[in-house]
């Protein structure tokens, strides 16, 4: 009975980690929508704007990362472990990506400046491939 207790509230936190977690993502990535967008469209590129959207973003992101290292302190061993594996590679593909994506316009093999967006769209991509993987290595 004890653990059928135990078992029921780590699932509880579990799910409301999960939701804390994508709350403050979704806060995070709408602040940099706001931050990316907002001086053109909305207020002309005024500097205290763009300031309060930018101490608001870094704001937002620090929140998200501390809700996620709360998330993982909540996994269970084998989570944790197929959300190190994947955050390992994930790492290795960005820096390595990187570093070759920040050459490409200086040795002329493309055109235009490379984008961050490329890169943070190339690492969730990876992330969300690792995880899915070490799933279905492990279960």
């Amino acid at each position: 009975m004890r653990s059928e207790k135990s078992a029921d509230n780590w699932q509880k936190d579990y799910k409301r980690s999960v939701k804390q977690l994508g709350l403050w993502t979704l806060l995070w990535v709408l602040s940099t929508a706001l931050l990316s967008f907002g001086p053109e469209a909305v207020w002309q590129f005024d500097a205290l704007f763009s300031l309060m959207a930018l101490g608001l973003n870094l704001l937002l992101g620090i929140m998200m990362v501390l809700a996620m290292v709360r998330h993982v302190h909540r996994m269970d061993e084998l989570e944790r472990k197929i959300f190190l594996d994947a955050s390992s590679f994930t790492l290795g593909i960005g820096v390595i990506a990187a570093t070759a994506y920040g050459t490409l316009e200086d040795i002329k093999l493309i055109a235009f400046e490379p984008d961050i967006a490329h890169l943070i769209l190339l690492m969730s991509l990876t992330f969300l491939l690792s995880v899915w993987v070490g799933n279905r290595r492990y279960r």
